[in-house]
């Protein structure tokens, strides 16, 4: 089959790879025919997550059609088109138990923190990828999810990850009807919160970025205010003047360990990773919400240290809530506001791109050309 293989920083290709096979019998094998390139690729793509190895597959966005499952797979069957979120879990450890379905302790033998995550190093497991003509699907019984007949395929490829994470990234933001909610980052990602902040009863909403282009796609797709960093002096005194000086109700980082708008944070981060990614916008964040807010972290970081001002946030008194999306649990609520009409996720998609090409797509998308929004790979060979 082909396959996207990392070669390497800022290098990957498409290879023939042997066919994934069946190697527990809660498996499934899954017939690619829509994946995406995700933000949080990029960070492997630049060489900043550990023991990502040459010959991996990338990608954990992905649905497809069910090829082939394993003897103790009950509630799947062979031709089903199924959605495969991002998190590998067992459904039936500790954590999982909780729905803290990102947290298995089960799919990752590094599982201190986060669980099985396909495509992303072997410090979350070393699972292939969904950036492929075909991928193993492991725990198919718990995860793999079938495809209501009214969701269109575009719509469900982002329901894998970049939907689901930027509803839980509201959802733990605790908005309250009336709040005011800022979001760092207008990605795919940032998008979706910023989207779901009206959901959940926000009565203002402001999108902060460094990129005009995305800036615009998100008064238009979020219908929200939006705010270019490089355009001020001091973006936490702004924010401050914004919000009658009392700061923000809430603040969501969608960004994590690659945010711009600190030279001394992207050196040391970034360029020397000294520490664990740029938390730019996590200290913006704690120090623009109001004594008592709330800050949700749903973008990416290291499990190494960071520099943050966690004495402000004490003396705040701030709540902090953050983990990897538990896209099981919010699939239910993701499909529903679909199928009411309420948000069409496959608006972000603004570049469609095949396999074979997909070097060029992490090209675009990293160098953020031709305003790219979201780059979602179609696998023509497999019926897409």
């Amino acid at each position: 089959m082909l396959a996207m293989t990392y070669r390497g920083p800022y290098r990957v290709r498409v290879d023939d790879k042997p066919m994934p096979q069946i190697e527990h019998p809660r498996d499934a094998i899954v017939r690619v025919t829509r994946a995406c390139i995700c933000g949080s690729d990029l960070h492997l793509y630049h060489g900043l997550v550990p023991d990502t190895r040459v010959g991996q597959t990338f990608g954990h966005e992905f649905i497809g059609v069910v090829a082939e499952i394993g003897p103790d797979v009950q509630n799947l069957q062979v031709g089903d088109r199924v959605v495969v979120p991002f998190n590998i879990f067992c459904g039936e450890c500790y954590f999982c138990r909780k729905g803290l379905f990102g947290n298995c302790h089960n799919t990752n033998p590094n599982a201190t923190a986060a669980g099985g995550i396909y495509g992303y190093s072997h410090t979350t497991g070393g699972y292939d990828g969904g950036q492929a003509e075909y991928v193993r699907v492991p725990c198919a019984d718990a995860a793999a999810t079938p495809i209501p007949d009214d969701i269109d395929d575009d719509n469900a490829a982002l329901c894998c990850d970049a939907y689901p994470t930027g509803y839980q990234g509201a959802e733990m933001a605790g908005i309250k009807r009336g709040d005011s909610v800022l979001v760092f980052g207008a990605g795919p990602v940032g998008l979706f919160a910023a989207r779901c902040a009206w959901f959940m009863g926000a009565g203002r909403v402001l999108i902060v970025d460094g990129y005009d282009y995305r800036l615009e796609f998100a008064r238009s797709f979020a219908q929200c205010e939006t705010l270019n960093f490089n355009t001020v002096n001091d973006i936490v005194l702004y924010l401050k003047k914004e919000s009658d000086g009392l700061g923000w109700d809430c603040a969501i980082d969608c960004v994590g360990a690659e945010a711009k708008g600190s030279m001394a944070q992207w050196i040391t981060g970034v360029k020397l990773k000294l520490q664990a990614g740029a938390p730019t916008a996590l200290y913006w964040a704690i120090d623009s919400v109001r004594k008592g807010g709330v800050v949700s972290v749903i973008g990416v970081y290291g499990p190494t240290m960071n520099a943050i001002p966690i004495g402000n946030g004490v003396n705040k008194g701030l709540t902090f809530r953050m983990n990897q999306a538990s896209v099981k649990r919010n699939l239910p609520r993701c499909f529903h506001h679909i199928q009411q009409g309420h948000i069409n996720p496959k608006d972000v998609i603004t570049h469609r791109i095949p396999l074979e090409d997909i070097a060029e797509g992490y090209h675009i998308f990293s160098s953020k050309l031709d305003q790219c929004i979201k780059p979602m790979v179609v696998l023509s060979g497999n019926g897409a």
